[in-house]
């Protein structure tokens, strides 16, 4: 915590969960935003000083505190729960973040708030696209692999090897599936409740015996690399005619002949 700030025990209790953000008086912009208990509001002032990590966030704070200055605390909600501190938080970088009235990206976060696609912010086109998406045409010759993101899409409720940074890092890895099979793969699918939130054109891919987070598969899997297409016309599409097996995570268009 910040070595000249700190709550009292009564003041963490009656807190409880909330979200802050952190301000450059500088400007007195926003430049982090960010959910907690206890004393994590002031953690990252104390990192700053002792950590020899480079981050934006860091690196703000240390040239903030390098003029002499203090950055300043605002807590933004207080009193809730994880899930309602999870919401907060996500709306608040959506906010700050939205590139159609955002022109700059302020914030130092590293991750854009835990994932809100179905709540978050939206044109009313987008809107339409959430609740009455039209069905996949798939391009004839074109092998795609659907993956489902059911277990790590929500970041929320994610974990173990299921924790990953953003919608890219949910959907390239970890696959199982033949050498064969993985060489065809035109387009990745990231699929969840049945629409497709991101296509991916595959570039290259790996075999995987360990996950980053230590998990060791039985057998390797596949970790793809490729470029994000968001132009896609596979993009906000409905797949449930090609829906997954009984607990299966990837399955095939075409379904025959792969």
């Amino acid at each position: 915590m910040d070595k000249e700030k700190s709550f009292k025990q009564s003041v963490i209790e009656g807190l409880r969960c909330y979200v802050y953000v952190l301000v450059d008086p500088r400007d007195n912009r926003i430049f982090y935003v960010g959910k907690g208990t206890g004393n994590r509001v002031y953690q990252h002032a104390q990192a700053a000083l002792v950590d020899d990590c480079q981050s934006l966030k860091l690196s703000t704070i240390r040239e903030i505190k390098g003029l002499g200055l203090d950055v300043k605390y605002y807590i933004i909600r207080h009193n809730l729960t994880k899930q309602e501190a999870y919401l907060v938080e996500s709306s608040i970088i959506d906010l700050l973040t939205y590139p159609a009235f955002n022109k700059e990206n302020i914030l130092t976060n590293i991750v854009s708030g835990h994932h809100q696609w179905n709540e978050g912010i939206k044109t009313d086109e987008e809107i339409n696209i959430l609740y009455d998406c039209p069905k996949i045409e798939p391009i004839p010759g074109e092998r795609l692999l659907l993956v489902s993101l059911n277990k790590s899409y929500k970041q929320t409720t994610a974990t173990g090897v299921y924790r990953r940074a953003n919608d890219y890092e949910c959907a390239r890895k970890y696959w199982k599936l033949s050498r064969d099979k993985a060489d065809r793969v035109k387009y990745i699918l990231g699929i969840y409740r049945g629409i497709v939130r991101i296509v991916i054109e595959v570039k290259n891919k790996t075999l995987c015996s360990v996950a980053e987070d230590g998990t060791v598969f039985k057998n390797p899997r596949f970790a793809f690399v490729g470029d994000i297409v968001p132009d896609s016309p596979y993009l906000n599409t409905d797949v449930t005619n090609y829906p997954f097996g009984s607990g299966g995570a990837i399955t095939y268009i075409p379904r025959n002949n792969f």
